[in-house]
């Protein structure tokens, strides 16, 4: 070794050494830290940390030799080789990053000896093809014993390097690898500088093609800063993992202290640790609660039956704040370990938020959720207070009944939330034109109803025209939609005497007004009663078409967007009434709702669609409209299952189609009866998607397979932009829930085209064909003919 150190004092610039070292230090540390992290990576991020560290690793040790080989001085010419440096460079990398990744990847001190013995290896294979690019003016001769030491140093330290950088954490831990490292690195350079001799021989001269040594000073210099980056890199790194580290110890801490219950420990009646929800709830610092009495908190009998040695048994009690405040709790107590000693942990539930909500429900079975206004019942019980202090007073009263003109397509158009904010501007509006004797409740939906103690017609209309101009200046939360509304009025005792009859009357004036000019107000007359009347006589009529033949249907091709072949029909109701002929479905389903004739009709319709479409050879799917009053029935999923079994239609084949407006009513319910029916085997569509009051809602909730958009988001949907991206928005929903969607109402090429694009799955329109006897599709349902596009232009 006195080789060695001769080398070293004799041929070599110190200063420049000590920089070489330097620069090895930073690298060696550089590649520490970021092996680290890349232990804690997985997948491509391992990968990537591997690859930086190779970077700073193999660059380091490329570095540190040439540093090292500008301060040799043999005192001949010198230079060096591009090829063979920009090579050795190469290898420094690749080795270092083969190395590295084998003690990783593989994991275990094993791999990591086994990984730094290759990192050995790159530092030997580096340093030996550096010193070949070496161009000297004589001769070299190399000592073979000391490159074979030179050979054992890089692999022995590097292997032990790698070995003690194997769970180290933290930049503390890690400086005994840097610092193997770095000794294997320096050792074998200058162990092998040592073993070689450069002989000056005249006859041979530097290639002129050689890097000269301040060329190399300047790549030496770039891949010194490439390691100063790195090391930031690394540095920066480290400082974010104490940072995370802390936070989530910190993050651990807080969870202990947010639990909704304040949480107590204790033995005997003294505490010996609290959370901070306990604290905040007596109001005391956390850190002066212990030591002290639990029954200081819970006075009386509470701690004595929170300690009675009855676990998870509630108890209501009483909590005494430091300002002896009382606050109504729930006890909770649990033998529990602490310390190797038995204790009780008593859990203490503030109950003010229950007592609140308590009084809330309490508000909301009088109140509507939404406005704060009171909801149906309270305003019946009002008005018969009114009335009867009508006649005790010989004075008259007024109902004033409003709902919001073309809200459904506010709905449609801005969204639920606008809807709402219109209803509750609504609210806001109306109340602020009544006095302390007058009223306004909301009956449901978008329907209204003001009570007014008045003496007359001529007052009442004063009001009405009052609410009409207020809402007519004001808009939903103050930037939406323009509110406009109708009002329809009836008057105590002129128009009827009996509480029913006299919303009746109002709610058909308010009708009255929207038919014959929107955003205006009506007063009941008698002649409205002719309409009354006919809408009995209809409700009659209706109740016999079943038995007297007059009812039949129709059906309308659903087809397959992408190849244009029919999948299904949807069966539609028609009415041929002998006197007043076909009666259309949105004038005598209302009515067969209100009525509950739809049991009878909605039986009937389910029987003959099923037993029409089991007489298909084809096995398409027949759908059927099921009313929200047929959904509510109890006896509806046993129908539907013995008309399955009468009819012998296979249940997979039957689609049940179900607006929304038939969830709202009872949610409950519904679920239940949609559960009943999927297990039966039938599927279940959502029908007039968009047109309900709450369809995400009810999309989360119910079990349906299938979306089918209403037609009025469909018409025009390929030139009007809004719409189009309604119906984009629609079919991204149903892709991310995994539900086919129809589309209803296509009309035109380009409707469907659009449909086509946006990979739509069904669509059903005058298009594809106009509601018909089933026996004009026969092609379909008994053969294996689709759709065509000749069939959609005569259609």
């Amino acid at each position: 070794m006195l080789t060695v150190v001769g080398c070293l004092v004799q041929s070599h610039d110190l200063r420049l050494v000590a920089l070489a070292a330097a620069t090895c230090a930073l690298a060696a540390l550089t590649t520490v830290c970021i092996v680290s992290h890349a232990r804690r990576a997985e997948g491509w991020a391992q990968g990537g940390w591997l690859a930086v560290a190779a970077a700073a690793g193999g660059s380091g040790i490329w570095a540190t030799h040439f540093i090292a080989m500008l301060a040799f001085a043999p005192g001949v010419p010198s230079g060096y080789d591009v090829v063979l440096t920009g090579f050795s460079l190469v290898i420094a990398v690749a080795l270092a990053g083969s190395g590295l990744s084998l003690a990783v990847l593989v994991g275990g001190r094993a791999a990591a000896w086994a990984g730094g013995a290759v990192l050995g290896l790159g530092i030997a294979a580096m340093h030996y093809t550096g010193m070949a690019a070496y161009d000297v003016a004589g001769q070299k001769a190399w000592d073979p014993t000391t490159v074979g030491v030179s050979l054992a140093l890089g692999g022995i330290l590097g292997g032990a390097a790698l070995a003690a950088q194997v769970g180290a954490r933290g930049l503390a831990r890690q400086l005994p690898a840097a610092l193997l490292l770095l000794l294997a690195i320096c050792s074998h350079h200058f162990t092998a500088m040592g073993a070689v001799t450069v002989t000056p021989d005249p006859t041979l001269a530097v290639s002129a093609s050689a890097v000269p040594n301040a060329w190399l000073a300047v790549a030496v210099a770039l891949a010194s800063f490439a390691i100063l980056l790195l090391a930031g890199a690394a540095l920066a790194l480290d400082v974010r993992d104490r940072r995370h580290a802390k936070l989530e110890a910190e993050r651990l801490h807080s969870l202990a202290n947010a639990a909704v219950e304040g949480l107590v420990v204790c033995t005997d009646d003294t505490v010996v640790s609290a959370n901070r929800s306990f604290a905040k709830l007596v109001g005391l610092p956390q850190g002066a609660l212990v030591g002290t009495a639990l029954s200081a908190y819970l006075p009386g009998d509470a701690a004595r039956l929170a300690l009675a040695g009855q676990p998870d048994r509630p108890v209501e009690a009483e909590l005494r704040q430091a300002d002896g405040t009382l606050v109504p709790v729930e006890v909770i107590m649990q033998p529990v370990e602490h310390a190797g000693r038995p204790h009780y942990a008593v859990a203490v539930r503030d109950l003010r938020a229950r007592r609140q909500a308590e009084s809330q429900i309490q508000f909301l079975a009088h109140h509507d959720a939404l406005t704060g206004l009171a909801n149906r019942a309270s305003f019946g019980k009002r008005l018969d207070q009114e009335m009867r202090a009508a006649d005790a007073g010989g004075r008259k009263l007024a109902v004033l009944c409003l709902d919001l003109d073309r809200f459904k397509e506010v709905n449609d158009l801005f969204g639920h939330a606008a809807g709402d904010a219109m209803l509750e501007s609504v609210a806001r509006i109306v109340s602020a034109e009544l006095d302390d004797a007058q009223m306004v409740a909301r009956l449901g939906g978008d329907e209204f109803a003001v009570l007014a103690p008045c003496d007359g017609p001529s007052e009442a209309g004063r009001l009405a025209e009052r609410i009409l101009e207020a809402l007519r200046a004001g808009k939903a939360g103050g930037n939406g939609p323009q509110v406009a509304t109708s009002i329809g009025i009836a008057l105590y005792p002129d128009d009827a005497q009996e509480r029913a009859a006299l919303l009746s009357y109002a709610d058909t004036a308010l009708y009255r007004a929207k038919s014959e000019e929107r955003g205006t107000y009506r007063f009941f007359e008698a002649k409205m009663g002719v309409e009354v009347r006919e809408r009995r006589l209809l409700e009659h009529d209706l109740r016999h078409a079943v038995a007297r033949g007059e009812m039949h249907l129709v059906y309308q091709p659903q087809t397959d967007v992408g190849t244009g072949a029919v999948i299904g029909f949807e069966a539609l109701l028609r009415w041929k009434h002998p006197e007043r002929g076909y009666v259309s479905p949105a004038l005598f389903i209302p009515i067969a709702e209100e009525s509950d004739a739809i049991l009878q009709i909605g039986e009937w319709v389910l029987r003959e669609a099923c037993r029409e479409a089991a007489s298909w050879t084809q096995p398409l799917s027949i759908a059927v409209n099921v009313s929200a009053v047929q959904i509510h029935s109890p006896h509806f999923v046993g129908l539907v299952h013995e008309v399955l079994l009468r009819t012998g239609l296979a249940p997979h084949r039957l689609e049940v189609e179900v607006t929304e407006t038939a969830l709202i009513s009872d949610p409950n319910r519904a679920l239940l009866t949609l559960r009943q029916l999927k297990s039966l085997g039938l599927r279940v569509a959502m029908d007039d998607f968009g047109t309900g009051y709450s369809s995400l809602s009810n999309l989360r909730s119910f079990p349906f397979d299938k979306i089918k958009v209403d037609g009025s988001f469909v018409r025009s949907v390929d030139s009007n932009e809004q719409t189009a991206a309604i119906v984009r928005s629609v079919l991204g929903l149903g892709r991310g829930l995994g539900l086919p969607v129809l589309a209803e109402g296509v009309e035109t090429e380009a409707e469907l085209g659009f449909l086509a694009a946006e990979q739509c799955h069904a669509a059903q329109g005058y298009l594809m064909g106009r509601p018909s006897p089933i026996a004009q599709f026969a092609r379909h349902t008994h053969g294996t003919i689709p759709v065509t596009s000749d069939d959609r232009k005569r259609a």
